[in-house]
């Protein structure tokens, strides 16, 4: 009987190194750059999710210049500060952040269409 006793597994819980590892769903903070269509052909472009150290008024003004396009950046109750874009700027504005070093290519989501 005691040859029983030495043998028997522990229980095993499926769900300790997930929790472990991730306290909370969604704690990986990710950078959101989204489309918004408008009336017709116009669109906006979107980005959410910048660390708040960053100034959005100069990344801004980066954008514009590089982009020929206008922008301004909106104060959300939800989403904190949001960058507004003229026109479809999504692949431009990821790779644009990636290549000054804001954002890491991995924490880019890219959404719409």
């Amino acid at each position: 009987m005691s040859d029983f006793d030495a043998q028997t597994p522990a229980a095993y819980d499926p769900f300790a190194d997930a929790n472990a590892e991730d306290s909370g769903a969604g704690t990986k903070d990710y950078v959101h750059i989204r489309i918004q269509q408008r009336n017709g052909r116009k669109s906006l472009t979107t980005v959410q999710g910048l660390k708040k150290e960053f100034s959005y008024n100069k990344i801004l003004k980066d954008l514009k210049k590089e982009f020929c396009c206008n922008g301004t950046v909106v104060q959300d109750p939800e989403l904190g500060q949001v960058i507004q874009l003229q026109g479809d700027q999504r692949k431009n504005v990821s790779t644009f952040l990636v290549q000054a070093g804001i954002v890491k290519k991995e924490s880019i989501k890219i959404h719409g269409f």
